[in-house]
């Protein structure tokens, strides 16, 4: 291979990870044309598109989804020999991209992200915020947040937060207005605020017990969000009711701002976990991460959940 074309494997890897040859070039601080010209010259080098252009989006060729899977761990692993060398020398440093969805920064990743700059001011935190089940590998992330469940048995998970409920929730206005549902069949009769995942375009049923047995209940409404952050403002404003996470409106509740809805049909998720390819469990960036992480929640990592874990 030309080892002229070295400089711009980093630069295939921050257009797929931005989505965008404009948003990787404000990453790296080059111009959008640079950014082009890199991505041609590989592409012209293997002999093929990388990524399939339009007007409104950049996405992956299959020819650029094979190569992203061996390009993004090599190149994660030059980053990490280069960090491992700093932190002989007692100095934890570099960039550490972390894949979260929106409802995990306030449950898990703030608080971490907040303790990371005041230890380790030499580390710095990228977070992207997205609800679809990103490829962290493919993606040049060197962890993820997600749900317990919908970790891969491949990944090392570290659990960050404790199990927790996904509730129903409504104003009082709301309740006044309407009526309190008194089971799960009269949703049906309510304005349930939904949620549409961006990546795949499919809108999410509510997990939920129906006399002690889980169903998954497709609800309508005049609203629907792809930030379930935005569903509590919707439910507070009194616009419908919404399902959430118990610790996003813990305050809501207790203040009555909020009130819950059908508590004996509240369904248990397993909680939130950092998870990461193993190979990437040593990088010192990352280690400090998730020593971290466990020093502040305290729990215990071991038996939550099948597969490898920490």
């Amino acid at each position: 291979m030309d080892r002229q074309l070295l400089p711009h494997l980093a630069i295939v890897l921050a257009v797929h990870r931005r989505r965008g040859f404009a948003a990787a070039a404000g990453e790296l601080g080059m111009s959008a044309s640079a950014v082009s010209h890199a991505v041609r010259a590989v592409e012209e080098q293997l002999g093929q598109p990388l990524f399939a252009r339009t007007t409104r989006s950049v996405r992956l060729t299959e020819a650029g989804e094979a190569f992203l899977h061996t390009l993004a761990p090599a190149m994660a692993e030059i980053a990490d020999a280069v960090d491992g060398f700093g932190a002989s020398f007692g100095r934890v440093g570099g960039v550490l991209r972390i894949n979260a969805p929106h409802v995990a920064l306030p449950m898990a990743v703030t608080p971490l992200v907040a303790e990371m700059s005041r230890r380790h001011p030499d580390v710095e935190v990228e977070v992207t915020s997205e609800d679809g089940l990103a490829d962290i590998v493919a993606g040049g992330y060197d962890a993820g947040v997600r749900l317990g469940h919908t970790v891969a048995q491949d990944m090392v998970a570290v659990r960050l937060t404790p199990p927790f409920k996904a509730i129903v929730v409504a104003s009082p206005a709301y309740l006044a207005s309407a009526g309190t549902p008194r089971n799960v069949g009269a949703l049906a009769r309510h304005n349930c605020i939904g949620f549409r995942f961006v990546t795949s375009g499919g809108t999410y049923a509510w997990d939920l017990l129906d006399r002690k047995a889980h169903v998954s209940v497709e609800v309508k409404g005049t609203v629907r969000v792809t930030n379930a952050l935005y569903a509590r403002d919707l439910a507070l404003a009194g616009i419908g009711i919404a399902y959430i996470f118990e610790p996003l409106v813990r305050a809501e509740l207790a203040d009555g701002r909020l009130r819950q809805v059908l508590p004996q049909s509240a369904f248990e998720e397993p909680g939130l976990f950092l998870y990461f390819p193993r190979r990437a469990a040593q990088a010192p960036k990352l280690r400090a991460f998730v020593d971290l992480a466990k020093d502040m929640l305290g729990l215990a990592t071991a038996g939550a959940r099948p597969g490898s874990r920490e």
